[in-house]
């Protein structure tokens, strides 16, 4: 079964972006997605099976934090749950991409419930985005 086949629902999530052409370096060739229908202002990527669409938008908001373990975590964000093995293959393939991350890839909440290798950083338009890891899947939702 392909993730395409699946019974859960994917997502659709839209963004702006002010440069099109490096959000299509961004997300194309560091994150390796594969690239979708687009038009000379929208590009639709195939994020892990769920439809991620960067859109040209000139405007953008002021960007706000909330601590987390220590961190300013960058608010909104959004990004994607991986199993450990391609958490740490992103981040490798990040950071010989030369990524300047917001947080660097290290182990959240080490120990407790919840423990999680997470990272964030910001695509070319400056949208926050979180990939991250549990030690223990079936604790996404515990508390």
């Amino acid at each position: 079964m392909t993730v395409l086949d699946s019974p859960i629902p994917r997502f659709h999530l839209a963004v702006p972006v002010d440069d099109l052409a490096a959000a299509r370096r961004f997300y194309g060739d560091v994150l390796g997605l594969e690239q979708g229908r687009s038009t000379d202002t929208w590009i639709d990527w195939n994020l892990h099976g769920h439809q991620f669409v960067t859109h040209l938008a000139a405007e953008r908001g002021a960007a706000v934090h909330n601590p987390v373990d220590g961190h300013d975590v960058p608010v909104p964000h959004f990004g994607l749950i991986l199993a450990v093995p391609a958490f740490d293959e992103l981040a490798e393939r990040l950071r010989a991409a030369g990524t300047d991350f917001v947080i660097e890839p290290y182990v959240r909440f080490e120990g407790q419930t919840g423990e999680q290798r997470t990272m964030f950083l910001h695509d070319p338009a400056g949208n926050a985005l979180e990939f991250k890891a549990f030690a223990d899947d079936s604790q996404v939702f515990a508390v």
